[in-house]
């Protein structure tokens, strides 16, 4: 498990599709985001924690289709279903590596991006907090899109297509936490949704998206 978690953590540093590219777009979109709305810090502080939000959530999307491309190209994924490591936890450790290449490198840059969109001096904790708790859902549904489109050729659009409405529960207690925070309100209720959301998500999709392979794999 370890090795196959190591190898694909070094793939998705090669590849060009890890925490370099989705930094990088994180980046872009905060800083673009002043530029469109105009300079008022009152406007940036109240946008700020949706946008850091849609900003990760887009950045997660660039190297989703990734997570099993370059195994079904060079036929990896074969051998791995064939492995004695089911199915199930192949899933799984794709899923964490992803997370660890692209969701935790925002999750550590979010707070010095806040700084481009004025937000709140609350608000940084509580956008960490939820961008951390968040971040893993969107990362598993993304697997699950990932196999679901495995082997199709231009797949990535309609992955996309698939993936998107999957993650608006996350976005929506995700970035609700991070705003309750940034106003001092109380984020308790929002962050338990966002907590139940991820760890059903991790629970279940690993099992959809094993089956999804098996068949594709067939």
């Amino acid at each position: 498990m370890i090795s196959l978690l190591t190898r694909d953590l070094r793939l998705a540093m090669r590849a060009g599709g890890g925490f370099g590219l989705g930094l990088a777009f994180f980046l872009i979109v905060t800083v673009l985001i002043p530029f469109g709305v105009g300079p008022e810090t009152g406007l940036l502080s109240k946008i700020a924690p949706g946008v850091l939000w849609i900003g990760a959530l887009l950045a997660c999307l660039l190297s989703l289709d990734r997570i099993f491309a370059l195994d079904w190209e060079d036929g990896s994924l074969d051998l791995l279903a064939t492995s004695p490591l089911p199915m199930e936890g192949i899933v799984s450790l794709k899923a964490l590596a992803h997370w660890l290449t692209t969701g935790l490198p925002l999750v550590l840059a979010a707070p010095a991006l806040g700084v481009f969109l004025s937000l709140p001096s609350g608000g940084y904790l509580w956008v960490t907090v939820s961008l951390a708790v968040g971040t893993p859902a969107l990362s598993v549904i993304g697997t699950f899109g990932a196999a679901l489109t495995v082997g199709l050729k231009r797949g990535g659009l309609l992955m996309s297509l698939l993936v998107l409405p999957l993650y608006v529960p996350t976005l929506i207690f995700g970035a609700e936490v991070a705003r309750r925070g940034a106003e001092g309100f109380e984020v308790q209720t929002a962050l338990m949704m966002l907590g139940g959301i991820s760890f059903g998500v991790i629970a279940l999709l690993p099992f959809a998206s094993a089956a999804v392979l098996r068949i594709n794999l067939r």
